[in-house]
């Protein structure tokens, strides 16, 4: 009826469920001749033509119970006919096999058909299981089975959404299935693990064709596919045993084949998994790899020679690949025959197994099935060949007599007959006699699909209903011999038209026989191509001739993880591509993802470049990672043998898709560029060209990065991983233990060595975990490595026990606070004895991050900060406020790029801490990091919303990053929440940064970060007085504000220097900077650790990598800029004193020094040269001093005074400061013209000194008003420069010029002897901060011995700045100026390449240069070098510097 058709015709685009019968959307005719619907559709992807509701089968009578469960005889519906021989009356048998298993066939009651001679699937001989936990319901009219969950009533497999079909060559069966997750079926490639279900359909009968992006039956059979119900878990799966050809579209989910019988299997499972394990109880257990087959292993086709071999073998041993087997393709054989080898290229080779054992490696041989009927090359007999025909193994053709003969690699062959119990004994034998030519540790079997170069045979395929049937599924070339047999060929279990996919089975069968027999009560290696339901008890696979592609590499995984479903776990695909020439970036990324295959070969074909990875040169990055990530593999191997022990057992999958651990979260159920080993290692790739960053799912658990052991705070979301060229992703899961040894470049060194636990605690600091080992050597005691990833204090104290006795033990116990890591080492355990372990923890007083360092610390103020507090007097040092939660910032949107990354980091008020609004954090920051070099880079954290004040020191840094990422000496990783920065030595794993700590936080006038140190070596920072050269770490704290202070203990003092060098525990050495000039101070404390706090600006730190220390110094120098080369004569002896009281005295003292023949080359005179300490003046006891500067001079000697940067503004004359105001070089207070004053050394003109006072009395009584330049300022720099020029050549007296060698300058922190201004200060805010550094006289705010903070002055571009920002920028302006040589009292970071000393007389530093071109050089005095006056003539300059080797030419430009 039209209705129901319509009916029908709803259903399935309502459930997307309906059954396709052929294609046939063009032919209404032949679709109403077999009694169908016909109806155009606009998607030509939806069948147009579709059963009605009267097609199919119904019962005929009533169920009849049987000891195992039920049977029914069904009845055809009166229909046409599809495709003829339609067999009337069936028989439905259904056995409830277990509470989880159901099992219904369809056969024909009257006529024996083939059925499946499988040695695991067979007859049922139980009764009928109680307890089920599905209901079985069958539909009477038409015939239909329905299964459901009785747990929760769900539908779960119902095939009453289309009819049976049953005829002697055309079964059909479609399933409505209660969701879209189905996985499994092959084999083929399935670009996604997660089936699409819009009408794709997949043919399945064995075929000699590589993987492409087709939808092509490839090598193997398995009709298994596993459906997830929903988020609960509840799964189920179906398996039909049938080998002849079949297909099985979805979204359908139909099975059709064309013979045998319909043999179905229900299976439940709680979990994806335990339906594997269900299934694989079913058909076999999968093989337990031998431990060595584990092991890394090359392979090509046609290395040409034997001698080729050996070269690959040594060369990959040279660089210590870990290695454990070299196979060889069938290009060691003679003529590519099996069971033989070339006598002349591969002479040598009966000893070549002997040749690899002796380095611990094994050799595995390739097998084809396929026997040459012809002679060896020398015309003697091929007795292989002879042998077999004499047990007549072969195949033969329809008459069941005739060897059929077909064509493979070796010409002329005949195909053995697995399936006959003689051909296996046969197969045996000449397994053991090669053996004994050619000894060989394991065996490849390929070309089993079966493979034939011609269609069928030599001669040709019978015309019949075997070899064309009536329905030719939808395989590769519609043609069922095509490069295979005669369908209607003969073997023991059958006809080939049955049998055919089960050759590579039965044939892994017999070749698991010859193993036995070879290797008599040893496990071996077995893999094979071709594959059958239950292949894993006996071989493993491996993915088929893939190609060097991208999408290839994507492939693979899916196809792993069905292969785990399969029942086949040691499954593998080619590493780097078996056709095309690989790339580089290709194969080092496949060889990263390949070190985690169960079956890790590098194999590739005829006639491409090499690509095992020493072909690449020892030290590419390609070598390098793949040892590294090999070494990973060889470390956790125990692991991997003891889930294959698991999957041998239990059916457990080894590489496991992330939703059979994380069903729950539906994100999973489509996750298929990651997997799993196990339920605990989460392996992430990079699978495209050109990236570096990839989008990885975390799921829902704790996970801890395989290679620091550092806890991640991402879960259950998708995040950016940043892999560089170099870089995988590894995560253990929290809540696991996993058994671990230390690699080496093979198994059988490596099982020597160490063992170890690495145990991953979850949220409930609890691990799981066992471990499978049968080396023989069980009573062995071995020494034990213990790793306990997310400890979140220190294990003190361990004890081992034994049957509650404690068991003594020398162990150690290292704790690593940067990545909550405890490792213990040095525990001396037996193997297959039980042992307890106990440790006890505390928090160390170390871990304790000072919460309140302000002043005036008390428990209520520390509270108020959510803070803990608790005294310790066993340490009264240590903080009594401490943190006891994470910082408040996390981190969103990390940009990785090949230069650096950048990120924004987000304020989470819950831990947010402030005083004030000034200390309140800002709510977004960004982030970046820059790689400079492969020795340096910077990271920046600042607010990008708002402007703040950044020092503008010139930095010599690279206009662009130089680096390459398989050269740079770090790595960096950002952890995301909370907030940290971690920066890894590569070549070590050494963390030298890491500031995921509590104190984090970034506010107006209050930043604080620290940083976990690598060691307690730490050497720097300053201007303060230290007892010794390393930095004492036990809770000392240092501050840093440029200060007219005398060396006094834990004083700031006069320069600043915001940078340390740090020693590693190793040797390594590096440095860090952190460019800010506000004021600051650093606490050390013995974790070790370090924290930074400042009162304004940004965080920017600048890192050197070294890696000796003197490396770090010359990298240091070259980012801030080279220190000053001191002209030669600077280096001999100096007098000098601050009280000369006369030139007469200065005179006297350079007589009696020469006369009594000291050493000495330079004299100084201090402020009281001056008249009045006003700089650019004499006073009148010094009139004389020009005349004896230039007698000294012209004795050899030199001469330097000195100058203090205040000016005094009381002077009628002074045009120093007259000037001064002209060019409006003086600090001023804020948005006023109004100069800041202050007292400092000018004394009051037109005053009587009493000297006999204190100092101090007399600058309170008689001190002018001083005034501050402002060197930050353009103007204030040609203004400086014009008063030193004009008292080096008076303008006004030629004879009052002072003729000086160098400058001294001094009380330029700049230094008050009152405390800000004259009048006061104006803003207590910038005065008085919120937070004060540890300064000395802390309570007295910033403005003790130097100017208010309000100060204002302007940067060379004209910005206002406050004096809070640039204070100790002072002295880097005073001394910016060119000048010859300078000392100053205030240097701060880069002063030393300012501070520039050419190797010139100061006249020809600043003297006009009279002429106009170049002149000859000249002979200078010693040390000065050859020298010259260079013009605006660039190439004569680069002259002058080249006479000289050093950068000493003075260039006369327009502007001096």
């Amino acid at each position: 009826p039209h209705l129901s058709q319509l009916k029908a015709f709803s259903i399935f685009l309502q459930v997307l469920l309906s059954v396709v019968i052929l294609v046939l959307r063009k032919n209404n005719s032949i679709c109403t001749l077999r009694g169908c619907c016909w109806n155009p559709q606009n998607d030509t992807s939806v069948p147009w033509c579709f059963f009605p509701s009267n097609h199919g089968y119904k019962v005929d009578g009533s169920l009849r119970s049987t000891e195992t469960g039920f049977e029914a005889t069904l009845t055809r519906l009166p229909s046409p006919s599809l495709f003829g021989n339609d067999i009337n009356t069936v028989l439905l048998t259904g056995e409830y096999q277990t509470s989880n298993r159901f099992r219904f066939k369809i056969t024909d009651p009257n006529t024996k058909r083939f059925e499946v001679p499988h040695e695991h699937v067979g007859p049922f001989n139980g009764s009928a299981a109680s307890n089920l936990n599905y209901k079985v319901e069958v539909k009477n009219n038409p015939f239909g089975i329905v299964v459901t969950r009785v747990s929760n009533g769900k539908v779960l497999f119902d095939t009453s959404i289309g009819p049976l079909q049953y005829a002697d060559q055309f079964l059909q069966l479609s399933i409505k299935l209660p969701s879209r997750n189905i996985y499994g079926v092959g084999e083929h490639v399935h670009k996604q693990y997660r089936h699409d279900v819009n009408w794709k359909t997949w043919p399945m009968f064995s075929r000699d064709i590589g993987p492409s992006g087709s939808m092509h039956n490839l090598y193997g059979v398995q009709t298994f596919f596993l459906c997830l119900e929903d988020s609960s878990g509840a799964s189920f799966g179906v398996f039909l045993m049938n080998s002849n050809a079949m297909v099985q579209p979805a979204p359908a989910v139909t099975y059709r084949t064309i013979g045998g019988i319909l043999d179905f299997y229900i299976l439940l499972g709680n979990t994806p998994e335990q339906v594997v394990q269900e299934y694989l109880q079913l058909v076999g257990l999968p093989l337990l790899p031998s431990y060595w087959s584990l092991g890394f292993q090359l392979s090509r086709w046609n290395y040409g020679s034997l001698d080729e071999v050996k070269k690959v073998v040594e060369r990959n041993r040279l660089i210590d690949l870990p290695y454990d087997a070299q196979i060889t393709d069938i290009d060691y054989m003679e003529n590519r025959k099996d069971f033989t080898y070339d006598k002349v290229l591969f002479k040598d080779l009966p000893t070549f197994a002997s040749y690899l054992h002796g380095f611990g490696k094994k050799y595995i041989i390739i097998l084809d099935p396929a026997i040459s009927t012809e002679s060896l090359s020398d015309g003697s007999r091929y007795d292989s060949y002879y042998r077999g025909q004499s047990k007549q193994v072969w195949v033969n053709e329809s008459d069941g007599i005739t060897p059929l003969i077909g064509e493979v690699w070796p010409g002329r062959t005949v195909f053995p007959d697995y399936t006959n119990p003689d051909c296996t004994s046969w197969w045996v034998e000449e397994c053991r006699l090669f053996n004994e030519t050619v000894p060989y540790d394991g065996i490849w079997i390929d070309m089993n699909e079966i493979s034939n170069f011609v269609q069928g045979s030599s001669n040709g395929c019978a015309q019949n209903d075997l070899n064309y049937p009536p329905f030719t599924p939808s395989i590769l070339d519609k043609l069922m011999f095509s490069k295979t047999l005669c369908m209607d060929a003969v073997q023991k279990w059958g006809k080939h038209y049955d049998v055919h996919s089960l050759y590579g089975y039965s044939m892994a069968i017999s070749t698991n026989e010859a193993i036995k027999t070879v290797f008599p009560g040893k496990r071996s290696f077995l893999i094979s191509r071709s594959t059958f339901v239950g292949s894993g008890k006996h071989t493993g696979h491996w993915l088929g001739d893939n190609a060097a592609t991208w999408e290839h590499i994507k492939w693979a995984i899916p196809g792993m993880l069905e292969f785990n479903l399969f029942g086949i776990p040691y499954i593998g695909a080619d590493i780097c591509g078996f056709f095309d020439d690989t790339t580089e970036e290709l194969c080092r990324r496949w060889m990263q993802v390949g070190a985690f295959y169960p079956f890790s070969r590098n194999h590739n074909a005829e006639g491409y470049i090499p690509q095992d990875p020493a072909v690449f040169g020892a030290d590419s990055v390609l070598v390098k990672t793949s040892k590294h990530y090999l070494n990973i593999r060889y470390t956790l191997l125990p692991y991997l043998y003891t889930l294959f022990y698991k999957a041998h057992t239990q059916g457990d999958t080894v590489v496991r898709p992330v939703l059979h651990e994380f069903y729950s979260d539906e994100v999973t159920w489509e996750v298929d560029r990651q997997f799993l080993w196990g339920p605990g290692l989460l392996i992430s790739a990079v699978l495209d060209p050109g990236v570096d960053v990839i989008q990885a799912y975390i799921p829902d658990a704790v996970w801890y990065e395989y290679e620091t052991g550092a806890k991640i705070s991402i879960r259950k979301q998708w995040t950016d991983l940043y892999l560089p060229a170099d870089k995988m992703g590894l995560h253990l899961r929290g809540g696991y233990i996993y058994p671990t040894q230390q690699p080496a470049p093979t198994t059988s060194e490596s099982r020597k060595n160490p063992m170890g636990l690495i145990i991953a605690l979850d949220d409930d600091n609890k691990a799981y975990g066992d471990l499978f080992w049968d080396d023989g050597e069980s009573t062995v005691r071995r020494t034990l490595e213990i790793k306990i990833l997310g400890v979140l204090q220190e294990i003190t104290g361990l004890t081992v026990t034994q049957n509650n006795d404690l068991q003594p033990s020398l162990h150690n116990i290292t704790y690593y606070p940067s990545d909550k890591v405890v490792h213990i080492t040095g525990l001396q355990l037996e193997l297959g004895k039980s042992y307890t372990l106990k440790w006890t923890q505390q928090a160390s007083i170390n871990e304790r991050f000072d919460c309140y360092p302000n002043q005036n610390s008390t428990k209520e103020k520390c509270e108020q900060l959510g803070c803990v507090w608790e005294q310790s007097p066993s340490n009264p040092d240590s903080p009594s406020c401490y943190y006891n939660s994470d910082n408040a910032y996390s981190v969103d949107g990390v940009e990785y790029s090949s230069s650096g990354l950048v990120a924004n980091l987000t304020l989470n008020s819950t831990n947010a801490r402030a005083n004030d609004k000034y200390t309140e954090p800002i709510g977004t920051l960004r982030l970046e990091v820059k790689y400079h070099s492969n020795h340096m880079l910077q990271f920046k954290i600042y607010d990008y919303q708002n402007a703040r004040y950044e020092v503008p020191v010139p930095l010599n840094l690279p206009s662009s990053p130089v680096n390459t990422n398989e050269n740079l000496l770090y790595e960096v990783s950002v952890q995301r929440k909370p907030f940290g920065i971690q920066v890894r030595r590569k070549s070590t794993g050494t963390v030298i940064w890491d500031s995921q700590l509590p104190t984090f936080t970034f506010s107006d006038m209050f930043i604080q970060i620290s940083t976990r140190l690598a060691s307690q070596y730490i050497y720097g920072f300053g201007e303060t007085e230290h007892t010794m050269f390393r930095r004492n770490m036990s809770w000392h704290t240092w501050g840093m504000f440029t200060r007219d202070q005398a060396p006094t203990y834990k004083l700031n003092s006069y320069g600043y220097q915001p940078f340390y060098m740090a020693l590693e525990e190793d040797g390594n050495a590096h440095g860090v900077l952190l460019l800010n000039s506000n004021a600051m101070d650093v606490t050390f404390q013995p974790t070790p650790a370090l924290t930074y706090r400042t009162i304004g600006g940004i965080l920017d730190f600048y890192m050197v990598l070294g890696p000796t220390p003197e490396l770090v110094v010359q990298e240091y120098t070259e980012l801030i800029g080279r220190p000053v080369m001191p002209p030669y004569w600077s280096l001999g002896f100096q007098l000098c004193r601050y009280g000369y009281r006369n030139d007469s005295e200065i005179s006297q003292l350079v007589e009696e020094m020469k006369a009594a023949n000291i050493p000495y080359d330079v004299q100084y005179v201090d402020i009281d040269h001056m008249e009045r300490q006003l700089d650019f003046t004499l006073g009148a006891r010094f009139q004389g001093l020009p005349a004896l500067i230039n007698k000294i001079k012209e004795e050899g000697m030199r001469f330097i005074i000195i100058l203090d940067p205040t000016i005094s503004g009381n002077e009628t004359d002074y045009p120093t400061f007259s000037r001064g105001v002209e060019d409006d070089v003086f600090i001023k207070w804020p948005n006023t013209n109004d100069i800041i004053y202050s007292k400092v050394w000018p004394f009051l003109p037109n005053v009587t000194v009493n000297e006999s006072l204190p100092e101090q009395t007399q600058i309170r009584l008689y001190g002018a008003h001083a005034a501050f330049p402002d060197f930050l300022r353009n103007s204030t720099v040609e203004w400086w420069k014009r008063e030193i020029l004009e008292f080096y050549d008076n303008p006004r007296n030629k004879s009052l010029s002072v003729k000086f060698d160098g400058l001294w300058i001094d009380m330029n922190e700049p230094a008050t002897f009152y405390n800000g201004a004259l009048e006061g200060c104006r803003d207590d805010l910038l005065n008085y901060p919120p937070y004060i550094p540890h300064l000395g006289f802390r309570s007295d705010g910033l403005i003790v011995k130097t100017p208010c903070m309000e100060g204002e002055q302007h940067l060379p571009d004209g910005t206002p700045v406050r004096h809070y920002d640039v204070h100790m920028r002072f002295a880097y302006g005073v001394w910016c100026s060119e000048r010859s040589l300078v000392f100053t009292n205030a240097p701060g970071f880069a002063a030393g390449s300012i501070l520039v000393t050419f190797l010139l007389s100061s006249l020809l530093l600043i003297s006009p240069v009279v002429q106009a071109r170049w002149e000859e050089p000249e002979q200078g005095r010693a040390g000065e070098g050859t020298v010259g006056v260079c013009r605006s003539e660039l190439k004569l300059c680069f002259r002058c510097c080249s006479a000289i080797k050093a950068f000493c030419c003075w260039s006369q430009a327009e502007k001096n």
